[in-house]
């Protein structure tokens, strides 16, 4: 419980002035790198204090100045402040809905042009947040998905949900599958402990939706190559 506690305390310490101070400076810019930045820091700092340690492999299948779309394996709440920080450049997200209304924080997530997603699975809604996540690339940011939905119980992939790859065939950006490993041992669904331990983030070969005939076959392709590098961790 102690390590839950240090890194609770160290993203209370950082992430607080982030956006008491960042948000503000950042509507004022109309710019949110500086705050977007000082987020990545207090994840990294939170995750090494919770005695947690990153090995990343694989930076060099990410294609350099492009948008890209990573899909992640999802078994831990550790998952996504081990993740984004490892990702280059500035990334969005797909989030709960209700999560962007939050103080202070929903307000950041809405300058970091996160895109809210909603429980009902309208086709209207899921429109919605393509439009945001394809408006995300154009700026030049990548998004970032657990294609999955929801957390694994067993580390075995769940059924992979469709927006990713409606979001692929709207604007063909290329699409990076990631495999994490050791976060499930370190922070048990339905616990609130965290144990030490080492994190292993690979960065598998990039896909690219043109190269496929339809998004079935784009969804498969991903699938198949994250199963083997899980199979391999």
């Amino acid at each position: 419980m102690f390590s839950a506690l240090r890194m609770l305390f160290v993203f209370l310490l950082i992430g607080v002035p982030a956006a008491v101070i960042g948000i503000p400076w950042s509507m004022l810019r109309g710019n949110i790198r500086f705050m977007y930045r000082w987020a990545m820091v207090a994840m990294r700092m939170g995750v090494r204090a919770g005695g947690i340690r990153v090995r990343v492999e694989g930076l060099e299948n990410i294609p350099p100045g492009e948008s890209c779309i990573f899909l992640s394996n999802h078994v831990s709440n550790l998952d996504p402040p081990i993740l984004l920080p490892a990702i280059p450049g500035m990334t969005s997200v797909f989030l709960k809905k209700s999560l962007t209304k939050l103080p202070l924080l929903g307000t950041a997530m809405r300058m970091a042009k996160y895109v809210p997603v909603s429980r009902g699975n309208s086709r209207r809604e899921a429109g919605q947040s393509v439009a945001v996540a394809s408006d995300a690339l154009r700026s030049g940011m990548h998004i970032f998905i657990f294609p999955e939905g929801t957390r694994s119980p067993d580390g075995n992939l769940l059924p992979f949900k469709k927006g990713a790859f409606f979001l692929a065939a709207d604007t063909l950006a290329p699409m990076v599958p990631i495999v994490i490993s050791g976060t499930a041992q370190m922070m048990r669904k339905g616990s609130l402990k965290i144990f030490p331990g080492k994190a292993v983030v690979r960065f598998l070969p990039v896909l690219r939706p043109e190269n496929f005939e339809s998004r079935e076959e784009l969804m498969e392709a991903v699938r198949l190559e994250m199963q083997a590098a899980l199979a391999e961790a």
